[in-house]
């Protein structure tokens, strides 16, 4: 049995023209793949290179040679500059050897992506991103606080309103009512009040993200405007504004047009929002003041808290009371712990809750024994207390939704039923100076209708100004 011998020739599609024979020093493919010029071509093409170039079997002018030129210019190009064939190539130099594994080659010649050892980690978040993600990490768990020199003298309550403006206060309140803030590692109460240095622990917190739309340009300045136009005193440390019937002081539930976030448009350029120092009832018109720094309005929150500052409001009521001046002691508690909105009661002292107030009163004018201007000095400024107050001697606030209950009472034709409760006149020591400030609010255009109907001269004296002071 014979076998067939293995084809000798060279790789198939490579066979020289027809009718063609090598010239001297020209050598045809048919010998063995092993042949020195395969050789060579594997090694070149291992190594990228043309094997053209460096074909030294080959003579420049030669069919092969012609050939050999022809199908390197049909191969793409891995270098961008090339060496001519009739110039000798450069010397080569040895490369020098790289720390890491150099960068495989594919058969065509063309070099592989070189891949490092260990894999580069992913991007990972922006900076911004990293301080959000801190920040809601922060406000998630528990942290401690600690007591600048300008938050001295603040509640505990009012103390985490202003470090959290996104929580609810109704929550505030939860947070302290169930022990689960400490202040320097002792339970605290809402009215407690801080000191620098202090050392506030706080639980994890549930912040409200806000809902409302980015503000515009527009709307800011419209803000702005209408801000500037309640304002009765200015200076660079407060302001007192006029606020209007209907206007809430801060947000609430179903609340998104109040005073505190309209004061958001006067940002300062250093970044100082005006804030609130004290509140009065939605219903409630007249004289509010706010502080344009820290500072000022931790000094005036402490001329509240120390009596220092001396308030006046008018109100029109049921009836006539038949002591003309009067001073009216009781204490007050609310009828539900946990709305910060409830009904406050007359309750007894020493009752959960029940803190006391104290309020003079003095009837200004009448109108047909069935009306009253009746001006009131608060000592104590505990919620809803003049109104509380009013109907605890019989005598509510006419248009009062909570606690007017006089049975069979007819509104008299003319007058709006809206709260007749005006917060008519403020005088507080200045922040800076000490000097005492002196303000009066105008009536709100439903009591400004009420005392043209009835006769009442706004300018007529005040018998409250002579009232005790506590």
């Amino acid at each position: 049995m014979t076998t067939r011998p293995p084809p000798r020739g060279g790789p198939k599609g490579r066979k020289p023209p027809s009718g063609k024979f090598p010239a001297y020093g020209e050598r045809a493919r048919t010998g063995p793949r092993t042949s020195a010029r395969d050789a060579a071509e594997r090694a070149a093409r291992n190594r990228g290179d043309d094997a053209g170039t460096r074909d030294p079997w080959t003579a420049p002018g030669t069919p092969h040679a012609v050939a050999a030129a022809a199908a390197a210019a049909a191969k793409p190009k891995p270098r961008p500059e090339r060496v001519a064939r009739d110039e000798a190539p450069p010397p080569r130099k040895a490369p020098p050897r790289p720390a890491t594994r150099p960068a495989a080659k594919t058969q065509t010649g063309k070099p592989v992506e070189s891949r490092p050892e260990t894999s580069a980690p992913p991007a990972g978040p922006t900076r911004r991103e990293q301080r959000a993600a801190a920040s809601a990490t922060l406000a998630s768990g528990v942290q401690t606080l600690t007591v600048e020199a300008d938050e001295a003298g603040m509640r505990i309550d009012r103390f985490l309103t202003a470090r959290f403006p996104l929580l609810p206060f109704t929550r505030v309140q939860s947070i302290v009512r169930k022990g689960e803030l400490r202040v320097d590692g002792k339970r605290a109460k809402p009215n407690d009040r801080l000191e620098p240095g202090m050392s506030v622990r706080v639980p994890p917190l549930r912040l409200d993200q806000p809902t409302e739309r980015p503000r515009s340009a527009a709307r800011e300045q419209d803000d702005a405007e209408f801000i500037r136009s309640l304002i009765l005193y200015e200076d660079a440390d407060m302001m007192i504004l006029n606020k209007p019937f209907g206007l809430a002081v801060q947000g609430g539930s179903g609340t998104v047009r109040h005073v505190d976030g309209l004061l958001t448009a006067l940002t300062a350029p250093d970044g100082q929002k005006p804030r609130l120092v004290h509140r009065l009832d939605k219903d409630t018109a007249g004289c509010l003041i706010v502080a344009k720094t820290r500072l000022a309005a931790a000094t005036l929150a402490k001329s509240f808290r120390s009596r220092a500052a001396r308030k006046i409001y008018w109100a029109l009521t049921a009836g006539v009371p038949r002591v003309r001046q009067g001073r009216i002691s009781t204490y007050l508690a609310k009828d539900e712990p946990t709305d910060a909105d409830a009904r406050m009661r007359v309750a007894k002292h020493g009752d959960e809750g029940a803190s006391h107030a104290l309020t003079y009163y003095a009837m200004v004018d009448q109108a047909a024994q069935k009306l009253s201007w009746l001006s009131f000095k608060p000592v104590t400024g505990r919620t809803h207390q003049l109104r509380a107050h009013a109907a605890h001697i019989g005598h509510p606030i006419v248009g009062d939704p909570k606690y007017f209950s006089v049975e069979n009472w007819e509104l008299p034709g003319g007058i709006q039923n809206r709260l007749h409760l005006l917060a008519r006149r403020i005088v507080i020591p200045h922040p800076r100076t000490g000097r005492p400030v002196d303000v009066s609010a105008p009536l709100p255009p439903h009591m400004t209708q009420s005392w043209n109907l009835l006769g009442f001269d706004a300018s007529r004296y005040d018998p409250i100004v002579e009232a005790p002071e506590s």
